[in-house]
């Protein structure tokens, strides 16, 4: 008999411990604790963005004299006699229908235009789309204010300085190509077949566009006559480069007289920030779900 040796034998490894894991009540204290401190930093920054737009609210309802006495004190009573005399004495009220009048018309014109382009553009297939689509995309390359004086000349040999309506046509070109960028890149989104079966049901171009694809970029829609409102209401550069009457200057240029004309009267003074600004608070605020739909849109596709 042939002995044979015996193996040693290994050790055995011991058995991994159990990770561990944080319990139930501990990551809920966790996650409660960074939304109090989320909510605080937001209540924070919310304070400090509004306080003093608060201020000038209520002390556009105080006399004057109450509010160098006490700046930051609650009116005693809501006096809209600050307001009656900032619209009408100082004309404020007509520089504020020149710029809805204007803001308006120039953002429709924009619209409308870059979405007729753009329908055009990314659903039909023709020779030349892709360098019009580049044309179009262009124009965010080269800021607008770098061509005024082009611009004034043009306008001066057109007739337009001094005119609503050169305004209007400088703001919807300025504004095209942006509007342009994000249309665009919506409707590329947009399914194929739902052109397909409509054009089955005997829909042409036009019947395409106004019935399927208006309703679907209606939150895009929404985005862009949003940012178009806002820079448009609030230019002071071309009002003031472009217009002589005044009679026609718009709020962000007449407020420069004003605030020169009732500098010593606090409570008109603030009368005039608040008509200027009620305009795009309220447009904000009942568009706010618009915005947030149409930046979130292209996340389900």
């Amino acid at each position: 008999m042939t002995s044979t040796l015996a193996r040693p034998r290994t050790p055995k490894a011991p058995p991994p411990e159990p990770a561990r894991t944080s319990s139930p009540r501990r990551r809920t204290r966790a996650g409660l604790g960074t939304r109090i401190g989320v909510q605080a930093v937001l209540w924070i920054y919310a304070a400090i963005a509004f306080g003093p737009i608060l201020l000038v609210l209520l002390g556009s309802l105080r006399p004057t004299n109450e509010i160098l006495q006490n700046p930051i004190a609650l009116p005693t009573s809501f006096d809209l006699s600050n307001y009656v005399r900032a619209w009408e004495s100082a004309s404020l009220g007509t520089y504020f229908l020149n710029s809805v009048f204007i803001t308006i018309c120039s953002v429709a014109l924009c619209v409308t235009v870059s979405v007729a382009a753009a329908f055009v553009i990314t659903r039909r297939v023709f020779r030349g789309r892709a360098f019009l689509a580049a044309f179009f995309i262009a124009g965010l390359m080269v800021p607008a204010k770098l061509g005024l004086l082009p611009i004034y000349y043009m306008f001066q040999a057109g007739g337009l300085v001094d005119t609503h309506l050169g305004l209007i046509l400088l703001y919807a070109a300025s504004g095209i190509p942006f509007t342009m960028f994000v249309l665009m890149g919506f409707m590329r989104g947009l399914p194929v077949e739902l052109e397909e079966a409509a054009r089955l049901d005997g829909a042409n171009d036009g019947r395409i566009f106004w019935s399927v694809i208006l309703p679907l970029v209606r939150p895009a829609l929404a985005v862009v006559t949003i940012f178009q409102f806002a820079p448009t209401w609030n230019d002071f550069f071309y009002p003031l480069v472009l217009l002589r009457d005044t009679d026609k200057y718009t709020i962000p240029v007449g407020l420069t007289q004003f605030f020169g004309e009732y500098s010593a009267d606090r409570g008109t003074l603030f009368a005039g920030l608040i008509i200027a600004l009620l305009p795009l608070a309220l447009v904000f605020a009942f568009a706010s779900k618009q915005i947030m739909s149409g930046l979130t849109a292209g996340i389900s596709k």
